[in-house]
């Protein structure tokens, strides 16, 4: 029997720098993620790791 693999991505915890929102975004997003409220870009795909242009409060695994 195989053993099971970690996964690598993980789910993020940001905070928006315009509104101080804060939301639960995915490590590895493929699409352009904006804030839910405000509609501020706060994260970018970028092929592999997303590029978080907010804070990150916690990460989550």
């Amino acid at each position: 029997m195989k053993p099971v693999k970690e996964p690598t991505s993980k789910f993020v915890k940001v905070r928006c720098p315009k509104c101080k929102n804060e939301q639960i975004i995915f490590g590895k997003a493929t699409t352009e993620i904006k804030c839910l409220v405000c509609g501020k870009v706060i994260a970018q795909p970028t092929g592999g790791k997303t590029k978080i242009r907010s804070r990150i409060l916690e990460v989550l695994e």
